[in-house]
């Protein structure tokens, strides 16, 4: 019996119907396609985008090198070298994120004790040449300086939900 069902399936297209009518259910129904340049899709809360690197009120860097975020990274994107200033305190002499590495999990941003890093709500960005993937620690300053009210907002509504 099953080789007669095989036989008349297979000369009547039975699958190219099936195929058919799934195209026909969505012949007529309105798009849904965006026109990606001038319109954006809403984003979620959640996603994670460019890493930045944040600095206190008074112009200070947030990172003590504590290295919890090199430690916890699974995919080892994160590399810091630091060494002690005059008053005692360790800052980084050197933070680079190889975004080719990373998996964009956000450990490193829960890892932090003092908020420094974070993923922003970015996703526009490309690389052109080779090399340009490292995030270094001047160039995660900058997104972080150009991009800290948007980051500074994102925490505020981030707290209301823990």
């Amino acid at each position: 019996m099953s080789g007669l069902t095989h036989f008349i399936k297979s000369m009547t297209l039975w699958e190219l119907l099936k195929g058919m009518r799934l195209t026909g259910r969505y012949l007529f129904v309105r798009k849904i396609t965006i026109q990606y340049p001038e319109e954006k899709t809403p984003i979620s809360n959640r996603f994670r985008g460019l890493h930045a690197l944040r600095r206190y009120q008074n112009g200070e860097e947030r990172c003590i090198a504590c290295k919890l975020c090199e430690a916890v990274c699974p995919a080892l994107a994160i590399t810091i070298d630091s060494e002690e200033r005059e008053d005692g305190t360790r800052r980084t002499t050197r933070y680079d994120i190889d975004l080719f590495k990373c998996i964009f999990c956000g450990f490193c941003e829960e890892a932090c004790p003092v908020d420094s890093i974070v993923e922003t709500q970015i996703y526009e960005y490309h690389f052109e040449n080779r090399g340009e993937q490292i995030m270094t620690k001047e160039k995660l300053l900058a997104i972080g300086d150009k991009y800290e009210e948007q980051i500074a907002a994102a925490r505020t509504a981030d707290a209301r939900y823990r």
